[in-house]
């Protein structure tokens, strides 16, 4: 009796995410390396957020894991390096907000399609200029240079976001497997490691804005050719149009 009443409600369970899953997917393209299991995570929660927590609430609460990043940093270079590990709970923090302020939007079928976009753009920005200060004061003397280069290489991938949306008509937060989840564990990670082995957080960034830097070449070389396709495409039919408007 009890088996089959946990194989019931593992069955809803799972029936509810497969029904949450189009209405959160809606408006998105997503590439990056955990998109099934993050989807599949965020059908999960929409569910059980509390109706009080608006979009807004929930962008307001990313914004503020990025800062209790940028936090950890400063308390790290003031004190102990083991503060470090308060900005894991921050990035996780920035996750919950950042992804879930957007899809819980058209869950509940209210979507906020140029508000939104506009808002997400702004405080992404506005986290990751947090966070790359952050890592300015913790570093030392011209090493954080690469702190400024992470700040400069993930504006630029939001650019090519937008780039992407005007050319294309797609939008997508991700460049390629890369995407902001995948960037968030990818400091988390480093964190952990600079609070074993200090000093190594400096290699972990630079490789880190190494991969940055050939996923937005990659990325802009993809948007290039569209671009060009798009051109000669509205060329011909410009120059179908002369040719018949001349005939007539």
């Amino acid at each position: 009796m009890n088996k089959d009443h946990g194989r019931t409600k593992i069955k809803q369970k799972k029936n509810s995410i497969d029904h949450a899953l189009p209405l959160i997917s809606k408006d998105r393209v997503r590439t990056n390396l955990l998109k099934r299991q993050e989807q599949k995570a965020l059908a999960f929660l929409v569910q059980y957020i509390p109706s009080w927590m608006s979009s807004n609430v929930l962008t307001g609460i990313g914004f503020l894991g990025n800062v209790i990043v940028f936090l950890s940093f400063i308390l790290a270079e003031l004190f102990d390096t083991r503060f470090l590990l308060i900005g894991v709970i921050g990035f996780a923090i920035s996750w919950f907000g950042d992804s879930l302020d957007g899809r819980i939007a058209y869950y509940r079928k209210k979507p906020r399609k140029w508000y939104g976009f506009m808002l997400d753009l702004v405080i992404d920005w506005l986290g990751i200029v947090l966070i790359g200060l952050g890592f300015v004061i913790y570093a030392d003397r011209f090493l954080k240079l690469l702190g400024y280069a992470f700040i400069v290489l993930y504006g630029l991938e939001i650019i090519i976001a937008l780039l992407r949306y005007k050319i294309s008509g797609s939008y997508s937060i991700d460049a390629g497997k890369l995407s902001p989840t995948e960037t968030r564990i990818l400091i988390s990670l480093f964190l952990v490691i600079e609070v074993i082995f200090p000093g190594s957080i400096v290699y972990l960034t630079a490789i880190a804005d190494i991969i940055l830097a050939i996923s937005n070449i990659s990325e802009f070389k993809k948007l290039a050719k569209i671009a060009n396709e798009r051109d000669e495409e509205e060329n011909r039919k410009s120059e179908l149009k002369i040719a018949e408007n001349n005939k007539e």
